[in-house]
């Protein structure tokens, strides 16, 4: 008898754990999340540089959106960094950027911890005021019952003309004294959202 309560029991836990988290939001771990690109100067000098603030959610019906506070951008040289700020991304005007996807969540639910998915998602990435569409190879892993990450299995190489972004590097192109700044950026993430 009792042993047939405690089976009862566990097997109401974990259905309600999977009925939470099918209908959970799914929210960003900024913390343990990251988004950075490469940059590529005078042809053959790339760098890396990220940002260090990041907003995210997926709702019950998977509209997926992450928010990059433009303004967190580390490149590692603070002065490039200000520069970065004012004349290419212009926080004034834009402080954020935006990332938009819809994602069937019924398969990543259906995932048992450690288990992983390929998904290749169109993405709409809202910057400097402008909107461009990608196709995104990601991969979705089910860390465990509150938590899953995704990561891109290819960088998304963004155009910088697409996001009137080109005045802006020849800007800080003059002002470092470089000969070029490539105009394509390849982007990188690894995401981690928790349900709550």
């Amino acid at each position: 008898m009792f042993n047939r309560f405690v089976c009862k029991t566990l097997a109401s836990l974990l259905l309600a754990g999977v009925t939470v988290s099918a209908q959970a939001n799914w929210y960003l771990d900024g913390e343990s999340s990251r988004l950075s690109f490469i940059s590529t100067k005078n042809a053959n000098i790339s760098e890396v540089q990220r940002f260090l603030v990041l907003h995210g959610k997926v709702d019950p019906k998977g509209l997926a959106q992450v928010e990059v506070e433009l303004e967190s951008i580390n490149s590692g040289i603070p002065l490039r960094d200000e520069r970065m700020r004012k004349e290419l991304f212009d926080i004034q005007t834009f402080p954020e950027a935006l990332i938009t996807t819809q994602i069937d969540l019924r398969p990543i639910n259906d995932l048992a911890p450690g288990a992983q998915l390929e998904l290749r998602l169109p993405l709409t990435v809202n910057l400097h005021g402008k909107q461009h569409q990608y196709n995104a190879e990601l991969l979705a892993t089910r860390l465990d019952d509150r938590r899953f990450q995704v990561v891109t299995l290819e960088p998304l190489v963004i155009n910088a003309e697409d996001f009137d972004l080109a005045p802006g590097l020849e800007s800080l192109r003059k002002v470092a004294g470089l000969s070029a700044i490539s105009l394509s950026v390849p982007v990188g993430a690894v995401l981690i959202f928790t349900a709550r």
